[in-house]
């Protein structure tokens, strides 16, 4: 089992857009596969991978975290050798303007570019034109290649679904900050393998079967649909914190919350989660979220009969260039791996 920091910046540069995780699946695997317990692994039709640690009777939760992250997609190849792009998962094109990026080929190859505006120059079209809105239809992916027409970008093996995967840029800060891009989950990603390891240094067997589950189509809304162990009844979703002016979140702390965009979380969950924090002096923020959801939501959708809750260390400029903390991610790690043994 690897130090949290380390896995996280590993799994932070590893490639995982939604539909397209497997890299990251096998270092999520690699950590389970390192702990001193026994783990049941499986992984679905689907692509999600479940590590289960058996309790001492039937009943079970999950832990969800989700692996796969915002990115785009070929969707034309231009007269002028560009490329346009098809967005995968939710984010503003200001969010991505100036980002360097790789398109994948279907051969393997991974081809350099950059995410431009098309009157990007104010040399060219001035200040006002430069400075117009950003919509995803006037923006452009230029290539590190000489390629002045369509014909050249496809002899480049570029075709119209290849994926595009922006430079996720990670930084550890000697302050305990960490910044870059797809924080969004994989910061959850990290505190859960950081639970579960905390979880098999205890030793004990917990009461209950904990079933930590990652998957790989939360970004684009149905990464919790599917299968799911039969003895399932609480479902915890282990995502980002919310950060914003409205919001009490903190990078520092795990954010509990008690309602999205989707409605109310289980008020009975939610209230031992803040419970527990309270009691054990773990740093924690209560909130709710706007404009959100999470693998409970589509969990819930699929008709799936369960308690659900959603925590998570707070992470600033969500869907951006995103920034959160150690000390977020360990009150985190702290509360799924007490939860599970109380």
């Amino acid at each position: 089992m690897s130090d949290t920091p380390d896995f996280l910046l590993k799994l932070l540069a590893t490639r995982s857009v939604s539909g397209h995780t497997r890299e990251a699946l096998a270092l999520v695997e690699a950590e389970f596969a390192g702990l001193s317990v026994p783990v049941l692994t499986r992984t679905t039709v689907k692509g999600s991978f479940i590590a289960t640690i058996e309790g001492s009777t039937h009943e079970g939760i999950v832990f969800a975290s989700h692996l796969d992250t915002l990115g785009a997609m070929v969707s034309r190849i231009c007269p002028d050798g560009t490329l346009r792009y098809k967005t995968v998962g939710g984010f503003t094109p200001g969010s991505i303007e100036g980002e360097y990026c790789l398109v994948e080929t279907f051969q393997g190859e991974f081809l350099p570019g950059t995410i431009l505006f098309d009157r990007a120059s104010v040399h060219a079209y001035g200040q006002e034109k430069a400075a117009a809105k950003r919509e995803h239809g006037d923006m452009r992916i230029r290539l590190d290649f000489d390629v002045p027409d369509a014909d050249a970008i496809r002899d480049l093996g570029v075709s119209v679904g290849n994926y595009v995967h922006f430079d996720p840029r990670p930084v550890l800060s000697g302050s305990g900050y960490i910044k870059g891009r797809h924080l969004d989950d994989k910061a959850g990603v990290a505190a859960l393998t950081a639970a579960a390891a905390e979880i098999a240094r205890h030793g004990e067997k917990p009461r209950r079967t904990l079933h930590f589950m990652f998957t790989s189509h939360e970004e684009v809304g149905h990464g919790g649909a599917g299968w799911f162990p039969r003895d399932v009844c609480e479902l915890i979703a282990v995502d980002m914190g919310v950060m914003g002016s409205e919001q009490t979140g903190s990078e520092k702390k795990v954010s509990i919350c008690m309602a999205d965009s989707n409605g109310p979380y289980n008020y009975e969950l939610s209230r031992r989660l803040i419970d527990l924090a309270v009691l054990n002096g773990i740093p924690h923020t209560v909130d709710t979220y706007p404009f959100y959801g999470s693998d409970t939501a589509a969990s819930l959708r699929m008709g799936l009969d369960i308690r659900h809750a959603l925590i998570g260390p707070g992470v600033d400029a969500s869907h951006a260039v995103e920034r959160t903390h150690l000390e977020g991610i360990s009150a985190t790690a702290s509360l799924v791996s007490l939860y599970s043994l109380s």
